[in-house]
């Protein structure tokens, strides 16, 4: 009896201690860090609204699970001077991309799939693929050759499929997706996510599976795999999954109308350079995307999120798929997707994983990041890392694109490390 209390005392006291190690902690300060350095990030960012460059940007930084960095900075209305606010809310575009892959590796650990499984075991249009090989400018016409292979969803983890993207992929390939009304996943669309990837299957690809590493629609399928697999759809999967458990609550395809305020406002350059705010018809994206009703979830770019919100998401990652108690994925598939999985050379110096791209030695050796890093970004100014080395986990998020002075994003990182004790 005596034994039974003591075990339970010694529960009560050390799992709330393991679940708290998990999670990121905001009131707590790192002997890790020298603060002083840290602050001065704010005389960075600032330096560059100040002078125009930039409207507006959240930095968080994350070190050993606890937050040492985390700031708003300049405006995230510049017509109304509305302050950015730390907790504002970002297209993440192509950073929805890991979170669909971790979507896919869910339903690999459940048994539904195998990574080198071709695709078309569960969308049949995919079966037989053929390959580009001669293109007419004038009509849009093609030939073919037979694919030496079919699309597996290792290939579409790490972007070496063939799929092209529609408006920003090679011309091509652009051409032949616009003529059979492939949506790019950018944005608001009003069709049916599985007949278009079912039309995407009929088409050519850009080049053998395997061959090369190519941007594409390769989350965007997967994400109408998740749905068919799974019979859920692609934002009801995700929410239950991993958005709920985790407890991201700013996370969403389709943001509620009562935080819709707290949208940052989408910035783009005229000729000159100069900063100017993002029409409602410009690139064929209107910015208002996130409150429109969408029932078509592009895994590949359709989520908008927070810094917070989404450094939970790398935080679980970094833990070994667990945060606050909850097991999203095993420790060694997480080993997985940060490993490389590509020949070499097919990502310049660098790697790719299972939806990341991976830091090699040789970047190492030129740049603050440990090899094994693993990061993305999205297409209007966010970008992230993970750093298991160092234990970090780090965003900038700004929403401008393109952006003639983005290397305030390389400075903010070597201030970073230069903070590291």
């Amino acid at each position: 009896m005596m034994k039974f209390r003591i075990a339970s005392i010694f529960l009560l006291f050390v799992i709330p201690f393991v679940t708290s190690a998990q999670t990121i902690q905001t009131t707590t300060k790192s002997n890790a860090v020298d603060y002083n350095k840290l602050a001065k990030i704010d005389g960075l960012v600032n330096d560059y609204i100040t002078k125009n460059w930039l409207t507006g940007a959240v930095s968080i930084v994350i070190k050993d699970n606890q937050v040492v960095q985390y700031k708003g900075y300049g405006y995230a209305d510049a017509d109304t001077k509305k302050p950015m606010q730390k907790d504002q809310i970002f297209r993440i575009m192509s950073q929805t991309k890991a979170i669909t892959s971790v979507g896919i590796m869910i339903l690999y650990e459940q048994g539904k799939l195998l990574l080198d499984e071709p695709v078309s075991d569960f969308i049949p249009e995919f079966k037989n693929p053929v390959v580009l090989d001669k293109f007419n400018d004038a009509d849009t016409t093609y030939t073919t050759v037979p694919a030496k292979r079919e699309i597996t969803f290792r290939d579409l983890l790490t972007h070496t499929s063939g799929l092209d993207y529609t408006d920003i992929g090679s011309s091509k390939v652009q051409a032949i997706y616009t003529k059979n009304h492939i949506p790019s996943g950018l944005g608001y669309f009003d069709a049916s996510l599985l007949e278009s990837m079912k039309a995407l299957g009929k088409l050519p690809l850009s080049f053998q599976p395997g061959e090369k590493w190519q941007y594409g629609l390769n989350s965007d399928l997967l994400g109408c795999l998740i749905e068919v697999i799974s019979g859920m759809n692609l934002e009801a999967f995700l929410t239950k999954n991993i958005f709920e458990p985790l407890g991201m609550k700013d996370t969403y395809f389709n943001v509620p109308a009562a935080k819709a305020n707290r949208l940052a406002t989408v910035y783009t350059e005229d000729d000159q350079h100069k900063v100017i705010k993002w029409s409602h018809e410009f690139r064929h994206i209107d910015p208002d995307y996130p409150t429109m009703n969408k029932h078509y979830f592009s895994g590949g770019a359709g989520l908008s999120s927070t810094a917070f919100d989404y450094a939970i998401f790398m935080q679980m990652l970094l833990n070994g798929g667990t945060y606050n108690g909850h097991q999203v994925l095993s420790k060694r598939t997480i080993e997985m997707m940060t490993s490389n999985q590509i020949k070499d050379g097919l990502f310049g110096d660098d790697y790719f994983g299972l939806g990341f791209g991976i830091t090699s030695a040789k970047s190492a050796a030129k740049e603050p990041r440990n090899a094994g890093s693993f990061s993305w970004g999205g297409y209007y100014g966010t970008t992230y890392w993970a750093d298991p080395k160092a234990h970090l986990v780090c965003l900038f998020m700004t929403q401008q694109n393109p952006n003639s002075h983005g290397d305030v994003e390389a400075k903010f990182e070597a201030m970073v490390y230069s903070a590291l004790k």
